[in-house]
């Protein structure tokens, strides 16, 4: 059982776990108090079987306005180089460990994405964007590297490395359909409909064999530094892993007999 976060709300409902960040009168912004706990939560969702896949959203008008104007930048001001520190290695953990989370994660995207909610719906597996959403790496229209949270080693293996450096030197806000265009936005959805089409894919990832769609995910990150012989043999060996396991010939025999498989653990 998945102890509930004070800081925002979690849900879980036919496999589906759903992460709603909750302050909607500052869209959703992060206080230390959501980063830290957010940051936290993330690893239990990978030693939670009954949780094959994730969502994240926000609550209200946008998905996640960033770091707290009045909560954090006034009190960063006050802290000394040891301190900022602190802080900066904070949200860069909770985006290592959204990426470490082992099941599919879908960030449904219903409104602006701006700095650290940006880098979030970034760290997702999957974006499903509202059409009027818009997505702003605005760090460096406040003083700052654009590199932060990890965003310079993620934002060029999405988008690539030429867009990525315009996006992070200009800070400027990218519409829905022009991150669908670059590759930032899976899919665009009409307003509305963000959360329910995150959740309708969400469930039918949960259906799927949980065991091969981490391994997919392991592969995914751990192939960005090999060569194409070292990701090939790794390849053969995670595939050798994934066909000992039970979901294999399950699938096999539901094949076999013109039925929809039921993977181990997957809900009804």
């Amino acid at each position: 059982m998945i102890e509930r976060p004070s800081t925002f709300r979690f849900e879980l409902d036919a496999g589906v776990g759903v992460i709603t960040l909750s302050r909607p009168r500052t869209l959703n912004s992060l206080t230390f108090e959501v980063y830290a706990e957010l940051r936290d939560f993330l690893p239990r969702l990978s030693d939670a079987d009954e949780v094959r896949a994730v969502v994240i959203t926000g609550e209200g008008k946008g998905f996640c306005s960033g770091g707290d104007r009045e909560a954090i930048i006034a009190e960063l001001f006050a802290r000394d180089m040891k301190g900022i520190l602190e802080f900066t290695r904070m949200t860069g953990a909770l985006i290592r460990n959204l990426r470490r989370v082992r099941r599919p994660v879908v960030a449904a995207v219903n409104g602006v994405a701006v700095g650290a909610g940006a880098v979030i719906a970034l760290a997702c597996d999957v974006r499903v964007v509202a059409a009027s959403a818009r997505f702003g790496f605005v760090f460096p229209q406040v003083g700052l590297s654009g590199a932060d949270m990890g965003a310079a080693y993620l934002l060029p293996r999405v988008v690539g490395l030429g867009r990525a450096s315009e996006i992070l030197f200009t800070g400027d806000l990218l519409g829905a359909e022009e991150a669908h265009r670059i590759g930032l936005a899976n899919r665009v959805v009409p307003d509305g409909r963000a959360l329910d089409e995150s959740l309708a894919l969400a469930r039918r990832l949960a259906r799927g064999p949980a065991f091969a769609h981490a391994m997919t995910k392991q592969m995914l990150e751990d192939e960005h530094d090999m060569s194409l012989d070292e990701a090939i043999e790794a390849e053969a060996q995670a595939q050798a892993i994934c066909m000992m396991h039970p979901d294999f010939k399950t699938a096999y025999e539901a094949n076999v007999a013109k039925k929809p498989p039921r993977f181990q653990g997957a809900p009804e």
